[in-house]
């Protein structure tokens, strides 16, 4: 096999943050050796999420196995998701921080590899396998939160309820711009009018809040930047943890 170096587009700050993360980890569980310090798996467990290395390279890259790669990896995420914030928390620092109180809400669906049979991850929306993950954006569209995943044949409104979303929402007094699939959230979620034949204050009601929302698909983007969210490969009921620790990542960086 051959090996050549890979760069990560991520800032020293986000390394040292992951770093000291799992130097106190190692703390808390006694770790007497370590094939790789602290520094070393940090770096091997950024490669795998923003640049989609798999195991196979990242165990040639480094000079260790597969098994340890799997373990390094899998002991950082867990890490990074008991760091992130809880919703009720999301909402508090949400609020200390914006001015003008708004947030804009939309559902992504990060792609997974199952076959058709797997029905329950099928978006029909999107025509694809997938996790349906609820997504909180500034007006300027930078992301604040990323809700744990749920089936893709989860419909985007089901999402947000099941999550309590809209209840955090209205009890934080912030206004929130959403979609057309979020018609019936209530609260202070706010959508646009449906129809064809809408009256035309109706339509120019509906122009703003599609300049606004628009905005939303850079937190979007923010999430997709790290590869292995394009195309998640993983066990399921271990996507949650990724997400969480791409988002604690994220606002470590920021």
């Amino acid at each position: 096999m051959l090996v050549h170096p890979s760069s990560v587009d991520l800032s020293n700050r986000t390394l040292r943050f992951l770093t000291g993360r799992l130097k106190a980890r190692r703390q808390e569980i006694v770790t007497r050796w370590r094939r790789l310090p602290a520094s070393g798996q940090a770096l091997l467990a950024l490669a795998h999420p923003r640049c989609g290395d798999t195991y196979a390279q990242l165990a040639a890259g480094f000079g260790i196995g597969v098994a340890t790669v799997h373990r390094y990896i899998r002991e950082a995420v867990e890490a990074l998701a008991a760091l992130a914030p809880s919703l009720a928390e999301a909402m508090r620092t949400i609020r200390t921080i914006q001015t003008k109180a708004l947030v804009i809400l939309d559902g992504t669906l990060p792609p997974i590899d199952r076959i058709a049979a797997d029905t329950p991850y099928y978006s029909g929306k999107h025509q694809r396998h997938g996790m349906n993950v609820q997504v909180l954006a500034d007006p300027l569209g930078r992301l604040l939160r990323a809700s744990p995943a749920l089936l893709g044949s989860a419909h985007d409104l089901t999402a947000a309820r099941q999550h309590g979303i809209s209840e955090a929402l209205t009890e934080t007094g912030l206004r929130c711009w959403a979609d057309k699939a979020y018609q019936g959230a209530g609260g202070s979620v706010r959508v646009p009018f449906r129809g064809r034949r809408l009256k035309r204050w109706k339509r120019r009601h509906n122009t703003t809040p599609a300049k606004i929302r628009c905005l939303g698909e850079q937190a979007m983007a923010t999430l997709k930047g790290w590869r292995l969210l394009r195309k998640l490969r993983c066990n399921t009921n271990r996507i949650t943890d990724v997400v969480k620790a791409v988002l604690v990542l994220h606002l470590a960086s920021t």
